[in-house]
C-alpha cells in the first residue's frame, strides 16, 4: 500500500560547504520539520539516487513524531544539487563520510549552544548505510551527537561481488531521454529490486532524478565520473573493505535495525544473521517481495521504520 503524504511544509533546500583535497565543494541538503529541533533523523541515499527519495518517509516521520523533529536529506556530492568533484577518485566512502561531519557541525552551530543536539538518528539506504556504519562506528568521531539509533536499508559490512559486478554494469553509463516517462522507464529497468512501487509513486521518485538536457532532452541527476572508483573495484580491494567494515560494526553502540529484501542480490541471509549476533546486534526484518534496495515509500515499510525511530 502507497502511504498518504501528510500535510507539511515543503522541504528547504540549504547547502554546507564541504572540504576535498583539491579545495572545498557545496553539498546539498533538503530539511523537513523544524529547523530549531533537537531531534534530527539523518536520511541518506543510495548510489545512483538523491535526497528527495526520502520524501514520503520524512513528510511522515515529521507528522508523527510527538516532539519536534527536523529530517535531513542530504544529496550526496556528485548527485543531485551538489557540486561534482573534479577528481572522481573522490567519490568513495571516506570522502561521503567527512561531508556528512561538516553537515552534522553546521547542524550543531544552526541550533546554538542554548538549544544543543539530543537526539541523532540515521537511516542509509545502501551506500548511505555505508557511511552510517562508518560514522557511528567509531566513537572517537567528534560528533554533533552520538548516533542513537540506526536504520541500515538493505546493506551491511559484507557485499557480494556479483552485485558489485552488476552495478559496475550501469553506474554512470547514462545518455539522454526525450522526457521523464522515457527516463522512469530505464531507470525502471536497472532497479528491480525496489519491489513494487506503484506507477505515480516511480514517476514522482523519478522527477528528482533528472537534470535538462540538449534540446529539450532530460538526463540523469549525477556525475557520470561515480561511476570510475565502482568499476575500478577488484575483489580484493572489496575484501579487504569487509574487514574493515566488520571492525567498524562490531563497535557500532547505536540500537540498529537492519531491513533485508528477501530477494536482496547485495545483503545475503548469512550476512543479515551475523549482523544480528555481533555489535549491536541488529534487529532485522526481512521483507518478502523485495530485493535491494526497499524505497521506504510504502505505509507498511514507512510504520516499520517510523516506530523504530519514534518510539520510547
Amino acid at each position: 500500500m502507497t502511504a498518504p503524504i501528510p500535510a507539511c511544509i515543503p522541504p528547504h533546500l540549504e547547502f554546507v560547504v564541504c572540504p576535498h583535497p583539491e579545495g572545498q565543494h557545496r553539498m546539498g541538503f533538503w530539511r523537513w520539520g523544524d529547523p530549531q529541533a533537537t531531534q534530527v533523523v539523518v536520511c541518506v541515499h543510495g548510489l545512483t539516487r538523491q535526497g528527495r527519495d526520502f520524501d514520503r518517509l520524512a513528510k511522515a516521520l515529521v507528522a508523527q513524531s510527538p516532539h519536534p523533529l527536523q529530517v535531513i536529506c542530504p544529496d550526496v556530492v556528485g548527485r543531485g544539487r551538489s557540486d561534482w568533484l573534479a577528481d572522481p577518485a573522490s567519490y568513495q566512502i571516506p570522502q561521503y563520510a567527512a561531508d556528512m561531519l561538516a553537515l552534522l557541525a553546521q547542524v550543531k552551530t544552526q541550533l546554538g549552544p542554548e538549544n544543543p543536539l539530543q537526539k541523532l538518528d540515521w537511516v542509509g539506504t545502501s551506500m548511505g548505510g555505508l557511511i552510517g556504519m562508518v560514522l557511528a562506528g567509531q566513537p572517537e568521531l567528534r560528533l554533533a551527537a552520538p548516533i542513537r539509533r540506526l536504520v541500515l536499508n538493505d546493506v551491511g559490512p559484507a557485499i557480494t561481488w556479483s552485485s558489485v559486478q552488476r552495478m559496475q554494469g550501469f553506474v554512470g553509463l547514462y545518455d539522454q531521454y526525450r522526457d521523464q516517462d522515457e527516463a522512469a522507464q530505464a531507470m525502471w529497468a536497472v532497479s528491480q529490486g525496489f519491489g513494487p512501487v506503484p506507477a505515480d509513486v516511480w514517476r514522482e521518485m523519478s522527477g528528482h532524478m533528472l537534470r535538462p538536457g540538449t534540446d529539450g532532452a532530460v538526463t540523469l541527476h549525477y556525475d557520470p565520473s561515480i561511476g570510475v572508483p565502482v568499476r575500478a573495484m577488484t575483489p580484493e580491494v572489496a575484501a579487504a573493505g569487509e574487514a574493515a567494515l566488520w571492525a567498524l560494526y562490531d563497535q557500532i553502540q547505536a540500537r540498529t535495525l537492519l531491513i533485508r529484501g528477501q530477494d536482496s542480490d547485495l545483503l545475503t541471509t548469512e550476512t543479515a544473521t551475523a549482523m544480528t549476533e555481533r555489535g549491536p546486534r541488529a534487529q532485522l526484518e526481512t521483507w518478502p517481495g523485495f530485493g535491494h534496495a526497499p524505497t521506504l515509500t510504502d505505509e507498511e515499510q514507512i510504520a516499520v521504520v517510523a516506530k523504530f525511530l519514534l518510539g520510547d
